[in-house]
Formats: structure tokens, C-alpha cells, sequence
């Protein structure tokens, strides 16, 4: 049995190895009882071991993710974000074709259409995903990140949250290179509306095209407020508010 000394916390069993909390912090353990360093040096464990190191390659790149998003992030997100991103990092970086077991990168993954294709449309609020809360089409320049929805009426094709009174829209461009573990991102000015039949034309621009090597975001967010004489409150509504990684590149 070993203490687990990581900012993952899990619970559960990854290739025989149980995690799980304890009141001495989180601790994992092999069935049998198998000694920490037996599975660090034996070379039965070695296969264990490459599954231990890409598991925290995924967590890492995972979390990088989230940072990356910045202040859209915890506008609209689950409570299981964290092991949802996890379990789909570790499909993404079987796709890296070059690094050797037990060192295959998320990074590398998304190099490819493939990996690429997995993170599109990626909802980091599994409880609103934005094709059920716009019910009408967008369409996105990827040269300058101007995402533009026409003849939108807001009352008609949104579905929002009762007790809401407007929709505020915004979209953002995040890059970032996964070898140096740096990243750039830029955001557009937020548009609101109220949930009328107005027919609206939006436009969304980011402030610039982020210059940096790697591998490129774009991020389309519509949270929810409330109107309470004459200030707007944001919902947070789990249900409703939605953001989306709507292309890869």
C-alpha cells in the first residue's frame, strides 16, 4: 500500500491498482497487497507501470487544458470535468504515433486529425451542451476567429432556464504548444440580449489571434442572467449555460 503523493485525486482501479481515499489522504494499493516497490521495480509490473505514467501525463494534460480556458471556464462547467477530460485524454494519446509505451503524449495525439476530431465539439458543461441550448446554426472564420450567428431570435431558438431574462454570448481562441507547457488566449467582447422576439445578428470577434505554436482552440460560451431592477445577475445555471470547444485545428 503507498500514499499517493499527486494533484490527481481519484477513486477507483486503473490496471489492478485501486485508488481511494482514506483519513490519511488518497492511497493506492495492488490486490494482494503488493509492495509499492516491488511494482516500481519488479519487471512483471512493467506494463503497470507505463499505464502509471501515461495516467499522469493525461491528468497533466488535462488540467493544462482547463488553465488554459481561463475565466470562460468556470461560467459553464460539471461537476465531473476533471474525469470526464481524463478519460478522453487517455483515448486522444493513443494517437500519438512516434513515443513508446508508457510515454505517449496528448500532445503528440492532437497533432493528428484524429485526436483533433475527439476534442472538437467538447462540452465542458455535460449538462448543457450547446447544440440543445442553440437551436439554430453559427458559422466560424478560423483565419480570425469571428464567430457570427444570424437572424437570431433569442426567445425562439434558446432553450434557457426559467427565471432568466437575457443571454450573453462570447467566444475565445486558446493556443497552446504542449511541449513547453505554455499557452495564449484571447477573448471577445461579451454581447447581451434580452430573451425577446427580436431578431438579433451577432457577431463575435476575439481581440487577436493568439501567435503561438501548437495546437489551436476556439470556444463559444452563452451563460444566462437574471434582470433585478435594472442590474444583471448571472445564473450559473448548470443546466443551461454551455461551452464549447467548436473546432480544433
Amino acid at each position: 500500500m503507498a500514499k499517493l503523493k499527486s494533484f490527481i485525486k481519484i477513486e477507483g482501479t486503473l490496471d489492478g491498482l485501486t485508488f481511494y481515499k482514506s483519513k490519511d489522504g488518497y492511497i493506492v494499493k495492488t490486490k494482494g497487497g503488493i509492495s509499492k516497490s516491488r511494482i516500481m521495480k519488479d519487471p512483471a509490473f512493467k506494463r503497470t507501470r507505463e499505464n502509471l505514467h501515461e495516467f499522469g501525463l493525461n491528468a497533466a494534460a488535462g488540467k493544462f487544458i482547463r488553465q488554459a480556458v481561463g475565466p470562460m471556464l468556470h461560467k459553464a462547467k460539471d461537476s465531473k470535468l476533471s474525469s470526464r477530460m481524463l478519460k478522453l485524454m487517455s483515448v486522444i494519446k493513443n494517437f500519438d504515433t512516434v513515443s513508446n509505451r508508457g510515454k505517449r503524449q496528448v500532445g503528440l495525439g492532437l497533432q493528428g486529425v484524429e485526436g483533433k476530431a475527439l476534442l472538437k465539439d467538447f462540452n465542458f458543461n455535460n449538462e448543457a451542451h450547446l447544440d440543445a441550448v442553440l437551436k439554430t446554426s453559427y458559422t466560424l472564420d478560423t483565419t480570425t476567429g469571428v464567430l457570427s450567428i444570424l437572424n437570431l431570435n433569442p426567445l425562439e431558438q434558446l432553450n434557457f432556464p426559467e427565471g432568466s431574462s437575457h443571454v450573453r454570448f462570447s467566444t475565445g481562441i486558446v493556443k497552446l504548444d504542449f511541449e513547453t507547457s505554455t499557452f495564449m488566449n484571447s477573448y471577445s467582447e461579451s454581447l447581451t440580449f434580452a430573451l425577446t422576439n427580436l431578431v438579433e445578428n451577432i457577431e463575435l470577434t476575439p481581440a487577436a489571434v493568439p501567435i503561438l505554436e501548437g495546437v489551436q482552440f476556439h470556444l463559444f460560451l452563452i451563460e444566462f442572467l437574471q434582470e433585478v431592477n435594472g442590474d444583471l445577475y448571472p445564473l450559473y445555471n448548470g443546466d443551461y449555460n454551455t461551452l464549447n470547444i467548436v473546432e480544433v485545428l
